[in-house]
C-alpha cells in the first residue's frame, strides 16, 4: 500500500467521529475559535502509531495507549481497522437522542446537534452517546473522569491560565488550577476541591435545614394569609348583606314615615279645611238672611202705616239664629309653617345622626386590615397570643406600637363608642336617667338591691361593657361640682373606703380630675395637676394597641389635656366618680 492510499484510509474527517492523522503530519487551528471548538477540533486518533493525539491550547501531548508496541511507527493496519470498523458499527447502531431546549448539547456533533450524556472532565467536552463511546474502547480515555452533562464546563477552566480548576484556597475563597498554587496563591491555604466540598456539604446541610425551615415559616404564613383573605371577603360579603338588609329597612321605615307624615298633613287639612267649609256655609246663610232682614227694615222704615210698623218691627227684631257664630274668628296660625320647620329639623338631625354614624362606620371600615407593613407575626400568632391575655374579640390585623393619633373631632368620632352605665355598680346617691347615659348626685339614695360590683362608699359607677376594638373614643358633658373620668380594670375593689377602691389611685385605673377650675391626673397614687382652664366637655381616647390613653377638651378644637403610653393587660371600663349634689355627668 503506497502512501497515498495509506493516507486517503487512515485520514479522513467524518461529521460524527474525531480526525484521524498519518504520523508526522502537524495541524493547527485558528485561535480566533472559541476554546471548546479548538478542543474539538483538536483532537485525533492516530491508528497506525496506536497513540491518541489531544492538542490542548496547542500543545499535544502523546498518550500510549499500548505499551507493548515496540516502535511507534509500527503499522498494525489490520487490528485497527477492524477495531474501528466495529466501533463505527456500534455507534451506527445506537440509537441518536435529538437534544430538546435547555438540555446540553454535545460539543462533536457537527451537523444536528444530539443531546450530551456525559461531559468529561479531563477533555473538557460534553459528548452525545455516539462520541461518547471513544472513552469506552480506548484505554488512555478510560482514566478520564465522566459527569453527567453539564453545559457549565467553561466555568471549569481558570480565566488566567487557561488550565483545569482542580483545587480551592481557602484565603481567598476561590478556585484554582495548578499554575494558581505556584503563582499568586503560593503560600495560600489551598486543599483539594474534594476536601473542600466535604466540609462546604456540611455546611451545605446547615443551609438546607435553614432554608427549609425558612419556607416551612413562609408556607405557614403564606397558609394563615390566604385564611385570613378568605375569611375577610366572607365576613365583607356578611358586611354587605347586613348593609343592605339594614339600609332596605331604614328606607321602608323612612318611606313608612313619610307616608305617616304626609297622611297626618292630608287629614289634618281635610278635617280643618272641612270645619271651615261648614262655617263657611252657615255665615253665607246668615249673610243671606242678614241682607234680606235689612232690606226689609230699610222698607219698615219708609212705611207710614203705624201698626204694619210695629208688627213688622216685632217680627224682624228678633236674634237672627246665628248668634254662636258671633264667637268664631279667624286663628292667625293658619299654615303649615311649623310643620315644614319640623320636617326641616328633623331633617337636619336625620343628616347629624347619619354624618355621626356615618363617620363610626368609616371608621370601623378602615379598621380592618390583614397585613400591617414591617410586621414579622401573622394575624394567627398574634390572636393566639394576645386572646389568653386580653380575653378579646380577636382582631383583623396586627397592630404596630405607633401610629398616626387621629388629630380633628371629626377622626375622633370614628371610633366613637355608645357607653352605658352599669345599674349594678352605681353607688346609691348617684341617680341614673336618660336610658343609663346620665348620672347625677342627689342627697336622697337610690333603692338599688345589693351587688357584690356596687361602690358602697366612693360615689362611682363603671360602664356595662369594656372597650372593644383597637381603638374607642367617648365624650362625657358634666356640670357641677367636680367629676373624675377614668378607665379601670374590672378588678377594682368595689367595697371600703382605701385608696384601691378610689379611680384614679390605684394600679388598676387612671383617672382625669375635672373641678369648676382645674384639672389633674392620678395613676398609683401618684397626682399631676394641669394648668388649663376647666371645660365642660371632655373627650377621652383609647388606643390599646399602642398603649395609649388621652384626654382632651373639647371645643372648636381638640385640645390635648393629657397623655399616658402604658400597656394594657386587662380589658378596659369607663368609670366616673360624682362630687357635689346636683353634679351631674352626661354620655
Amino acid at each position: 500500500m503506497d502512501c497515498e492510499t495509506l493516507r486517503r484510509k487512515l485520514f479522513y474527517k467524518s461529521p460524527t467521529q474525531p480526525t484521524v492523522l498519518y504520523p508526522g503530519f502537524v495541524y493547527t487551528v485558528s485561535l480566533d475559535l472559541p476554546l471548546i471548538e479548538r478542543r474539538r477540533r483538536l483532537t485525533y486518533f492516530c491508528l497506525l502509531g496506536n497513540y491518541l493525539f489531544s492538542l490542548h491550547l496547542l500543545k499535544i501531548l502523546f498518550l500510549r495507549t499500548d505499551k507493548n508496541m515496540s516502535h511507534p511507527s509500527t503499522l498494525d493496519l489490520d487490528r485497527y481497522s477492524s477495531l474501528e470498523k466495529a466501533r463505527r458499527s456500534t455507534s451506527r447502531n445506537q440509537p441518536r437522542v435529538q437534544a430538546k431546549f435547555g438540555e446540553v448539547l454535545c460539543d462533536f456533533c457537527t451537523t444536528r446537534k444530539q443531546k450530551a450524556e456525559k461531559s468529561c472532565l479531563v477533555c473538557l467536552a460534553s459528548y452525545c452517546e455516539t462520541h461518547l463511546q471513544s472513552h469506552y474502547d480506548y484505554p488512555a480515555l478510560m482514566k478520564h473522569k465522566l459527569v453527567k452533562a453539564t453545559g457549565q464546563m467553561r466555568e471549569k477552566i481558570c480565566a488566567q491560565h487557561d488550565k483545569l480548576l482542580e483545587a480551592f484556597c481557602r484565603t481567598d475563597e476561590t478556585s484554582v488550577c495548578v499554575l494558581c498554587m505556584m503563582d499568586e496563591h503560593k503560600h495560600h491555604d489551598i486543599v483539594p476541591a474534594g476536601t473542600e466540598r466535604t466540609e462546604k456539604q456540611k455546611q451545605l446541610g446547615v443551609t438546607l435545614h435553614k432554608s427549609q425551615h425558612r419556607i416551612d415559616q413562609r408556607v405557614k404564613k403564606w397558609q394563615d394569609l390566604r385564611q385570613a383573605v378568605e375569611s375577610l371577603k366572607h365576613s365583607a360579603q356578611t358586611a354587605l348583606e347586613e348593609n343592605e338588609r339594614i339600609f332596605t329597612e331604614i328606607l321602608l321605615t323612612m318611606e313608612r314615615k313619610y307616608n305617616e307624615a304626609k297622611e297626618m298633613i292630608l287629614t289634618h287639612e281635610r278635617t280643618t279645611v272641612t270645619r271651615a267649609e261648614i262655617v263657611l256655609g252657615r255665615l253665607e246663610e246668615e249673610i243671606t238672611l242678614l241682607r234680606k232682614k235689612h232690606t226689609d227694615l230699610e222698607k219698615l222704615s219708609h212705611t207710614d202705616d203705624h201698626i204694619h210698623f210695629l208688627q213688622g218691627w216685632q217680627s224682624l227684631s228678633g236674634p237672627s239664629g246665628y248668634e254662636d257664630l258671633n264667637n268664631i274668628s279667624v286663628a292667625p296660625n293658619y299654615s303649615f309653617d311649623s310643620t315644614k320647620r319640623a320636617i326641616a329639623a328633623l331633617k337636619v338631625q336625620i343628616e347629624e345622626i347619619t354624618k355621626t354614624e356615618m363617620s363610626k362606620i368609616s371608621g370601623a371600615v378602615k379598621d380592618v386590615y390583614i397585613t400591617q407593613e414591617g410586621e414579622t407575626k401573622t394575624k394567627r400568632e398574634s390572636s393566639v397570643r394576645d386572646e389568653p391575655r386580653m380575653r378579646e374579640e380577636p382582631r383583623t390585623r396586627e397592630e404596630p406600637r405607633t401610629r398616626e393619633e387621629p388629630r380633628t373631632r371629626e377622626d375622633f368620632l370614628k371610633y366613637s363608642c355608645q357607653l352605658i352605665l352599669d345599674v349594678n355598680t352605681i353607688h346609691p346617691n348617684l341617680h341614673l336617667s336618660e336610658g343609663n347615659r346620665a348620672a347625677t348626685m342627689k342627697t336622697e339614695p337610690k333603692n338599688y338591691p345589693d351587688h357584690p360590683d356596687r361602690f358602697d362608699h366612693w360615689q362611682q359607677v363603671v360602664c356595662k361593657e369594656s372597650l372593644t376594638g383597637s381603638r374607642s373614643y367617648w365624650e362625657v358633658d358634666w356640670r357641677g361640682t367636680e367629676i373624675d373620668i377614668a378607665v379601670t380594670y374590672r378588678g377594682i375593689r368595689r367595697k371600703g373606703n382605701a385608696n384601691d377602691c378610689s379611680l384614679g389611685w390605684n394600679e388598676k385605673s387612671w383617672s382625669l380630675y375635672c373641678s369648676e377650675s382645674s384639672f389633674s391626673f392620678v395613676h398609683a397614687n401618684k397626682r399631676k395637676d394641669i394648668p388649663v382652664p376647666s371645660s365642660s366637655r371632655i373627650g377621652v381616647y383609647v388606643d390599646r394597641a399602642t398603649g395609649t390613653l388621652a384626654f382632651y377638651s373639647v371645643s372648636n378644637d381638640m385640645q390635648l389635656l393629657h397623655k399616658v403610653n402604658t400597656t394594657f393587660t386587662e380589658p378596659l371600663y369607663p368609670a366616673f366618680s360624682v362630687w357635689g349634689f346636683g353634679t351631674t355627668i352626661r354620655l
